[in-house]
């Protein structure tokens, strides 16, 4: 199978196969996203996605048909069953998180084989992208069929650069807490590199999510997750503008818009364009039509509202309800308000051609765009397109992400329907000059940031993101970086060990208790054989007390250094540092058990030479607030350059600064001369050990993030395993 360098992965490919009299026929879409897709600069690509058709209707040779067809179109297919279409997207897709992201979660079913069935189906579109995807390869996946394909891609192609985009809002964590695999989405997700989002509210609820559900924080964007950096930004999708403006330039269009103005010649024309769903705001908007002709009487016989309503799963009970209510509505209205001359309200269940609707645009002096609910809404920026030195109102929720980028649009709450009567009513009587106006600052933008330059900027900060994922890359240790390593110590005469102990040797717990935190029989049986290996020093450097490293570690041949170099025991003895620290303690105590007393979770651990507020096991969003407040007071006040205010792991540590690992390291490395040196560590205490130690040493962080050591490996285990193995060099 051959590889391209970019798969743009959705869950329905933008020619679609249908079989009529027996044959199988391939029809084109024209769609936003394959336009945009249709202009990336990546020649060398192909789309991965359903060609929407059962696999159950087809024969083995029409497989193979479809696959060579769609080859030849730059389109590769993934089989779905009918059972699968039905349970992923009839069942999770669009009965589970369609609803429930749109803030319906009323209508939300909840379903496990729906969630079965949607990860099949989501390792079915994985293992089509990596077939056809170049190792190193981009893959750029989209919306919500395939939320869990990120992760699934990220095991089958580590090393690829992997994109995605929600073309739907992101819900606030209040109600996305309610969906039952709310962890698993999220982790799905950041699997990929670069995850795009419409507007800057859908990327906030996303990242609160993340740090209320899986406690991890981010920091202007970018979210620290299994080794990797994911970024998360706002990319508001635009149109195709000038597919808009040739249209409007067609003989056949200029002629749809002349018959439209001589039938309306004598009356305002207000147009409504949706496909039929919940989310649209249809039965409101009907709603405050009504009180438009019931409130301001003057516009009866004046004013047409134009309603399409695109057909959408039409075999739902919820979408054939809300369609029965809709006519039934406009029924009503035009027999209350209607005369023999004069229907109020003309409606359409129908889908019509681009040139109509375009003509539509151009003619309607008004667009009521009121969904109650929607990720971007196309329809706003279509109708301001279509308008070619003409004036127009655009009337805009401000529930949909476009209402950001439209602010000359009236804006209104489609669930306050007086208020949108009185909106419809001030747009109909705008000034001419005033409409004109308001269309051509809104066309500026529009013509700026098109479909194709979304679909272009989206590219160019993946390929940013994927840069800054191979620097990482490069940090981490190489199989020929660790085989050196382990030789250069196997050969060398002298050898220096200095570890870090939490994060490094041990996995973090909830708490400081030390009980909790100390090592291992496995550990300490593997420092102990390291310890013992001629000429080989091993010291610990830790943040922890001397009581709890003395407890641990006793009978170990190590240095031990405490609280960060404030306490280090050579041959059994303690020495301390000469500072004096016990004035500052009792001035600032106080403070960091006034945070404990009010943070639930939270704990006050005392040292000899340090102060530490221990934040774990507090709710995310509040430790984040308490964390800031509480640095904010202290440094304050201190007052002093002599004592630090530092930010840890779910720390906040107060010490001298004359007392840090680089100062206890440097000393080390005096004391025990060697022509091997290892230090590893995984926080911000642990760079100034880096830093101080010779460009020789091999220096390891674990875990992800800027660093000043040589390499990085990724977890405590894997640090183990290399341990471990010199442990038994003799």
């Amino acid at each position: 199978m051959r590889t391209y360098d970019l798969a743009i992965v959705s869950n329905r490919l933008p020619v679609s196969v249908v079989r009529r009299d027996g044959k199988l026929h391939f029809e084109a879409s024209s769609g936003g996203l394959a336009t945009a897709m249709s202009s990336l600069e990546q020649d060398d690509k192909i789309w991965v996605g359903w060609p929407g058709i059962a696999a159950d209707d087809l024969t083995d040779d029409e497989k193979d048909l479809i696959i060579a067809e769609l080859q030849e179109q730059g389109c590769y297919p993934v089989f779905l069953t009918a059972e699968q279409v039905e349970l992923f997207y009839e069942g999770y897709s669009n009965d589970t998180l369609w609803p429930l992201f749109h803030y319906f979660q009323s209508l939300t079913r909840h379903r496990n084989e729906y969630w079965d069935s949607y990860q099949q189906v989501n390792q079915l579109f994985a293992e089509a992208a990596a077939e056809v995807t170049a190792t190193d390869g981009t893959v750029w996946i989209h919306d919500y069929h395939l939320m869990t394909m990120p992760s699934m891609l990220r095991t089958l192609l580590p090393e690829s650069s992997i994109g995605f985009f929600l073309h739907i809002p992101f819900p606030s964590f209040e109600i996305y807490r309610l969906l039952p695999q709310r962890k698993e989405l999220l982790e799905g997700l950041l699997g990929a590199d670069l995850i795009g989002f419409h507007v800057y509210d859908y990327a906030r609820h996303f990242l609160s999510s993340c740090l209320r559900l899986l406690g991890i924080a981010s920091h202007q964007g970018l979210i620290d997750y299994n080794g990797r950096t994911v970024k998360t930004d706002a990319y508001p999708i635009g149109i195709d503008y000038e597919k808009f403006r040739k249209t409007l330039n067609l003989s056949s269009t200029k002629n749809s818009i002349a018959s439209l103005t001589t039938m309306y010649k004598d009356m305002k024309l207000i147009l409504s364009v949706d496909r039929l769903d919940y989310s649209k705001g249809i039965p409101q908007r009907l709603e405050a039509y009504r009180i438009l002709l019931h409130d301001f009487p003057e516009w009866r016989g004046k004013v047409k509202l134009q309603m399409i309503a695109v057909p959408s799963r039409t075999e739902v009970k919820t979408y054939q309800e809300l369609r029965d209510t809709i006519e039934q509505t406009v029924s009503r209205i035009n027999g209350e308000y209607g005369t023999v001359d004069w229907a109020p309200i003309s409606y359409q269940f129908q889908n019509r051609p681009f040139e109509e609707i375009v003509a539509l645009y151009a003619a309607a002096d008004v667009a009521l765009v009121t969904p109650v609910r929607d990720g971007m809404n196309l329809v706003a920026k279509e109708y301001v397109a279509s308008k070619q030195n003409s004036p127009g109102v655009l009337i805009l929720s401000e529930m949909t992400g476009a209402i950001d980028e439209m602010p000359e649009a009236i804006s209104i709450n489609p669930s306050n329907t007086r208020s949108v009567a009185e909106a419809m009513n001030t747009a109909l009587k705008m000034s001419r000059r005033e409409q004109l106006r308001r269309i051509s600052d809104m066309q500026r933008r529009l013509k700026t940031y098109t479909v194709q330059a979304w679909g272009a900027d989206f590219m160019r900060q993946l390929e940013s993101v994927g840069g800054d994922r191979d620097q990482q890359h490069r940090r981490r240790m190489t199989d020929s970086l660790r085989a050196e390593l382990i030789e250069t110590y196997r050969s060398s005469d002298q050898r220096l060990v200095i570890l870090d102990y939490d994060g490094t040797l041990k996995n973090f717990v909830s708490t400081p208790r030390a009980i909790l935190a100390k090592p291992s029989i496995k550990l300490r049986r593997m420092l102990k054989r390291l310890s013992e290996n001629e000429n080989t020093h091993v010291a610990i450097v830790s943040g922890r007390p001397r009581k709890a490293l003395d407890k641990w570690f006793r009978g170990l041949p190590m240095t031990l250094v405490a609280e960060h170099g404030a306490w280090t025991r050579y041959d059994g003895k303690w020495t301390n540092v000469e500072t004096d620290f016990k004035a500052m303690k009792k001035k600032l105590k106080p403070v960091l058990e006034r945070y404990v007393a009010r943070t639930a979770g939270s704990e006050f651990e005392e040292k000899d030479y340090s102060l530490v507020w221990h934040y774990r096991n507090v709710a995310p969003e509040l430790a984040y607030v308490r964390a800031g407040e509480m640095k904010r007071e202290l440094i304050e006040l201190i007052d002093s350059d002599e004592v630090g205010v530092h930010s840890g792991d779910k720390i906040i540590e107060i010490k001298p600064n004359g007392i840090n690992k680089g100062y206890a390291a440097a000393e080390l490395e005096a004391l025990y001369p060697s022509d091997f040196v290892l230090a590893a560590g995984d926080d911000y205490t642990d760079e100034d050990m880096f830093k101080e130690l010779p460009e020789h040493s091999y220096t390891i962080k674990i875990g992800s993030g800027d660093t000043k050591a040589r390499s990085q490996l990724q977890t405590v285990e894997e640090l183990g395993i290399l341990l471990d193995e010199l442990s038994r060099i003799k």
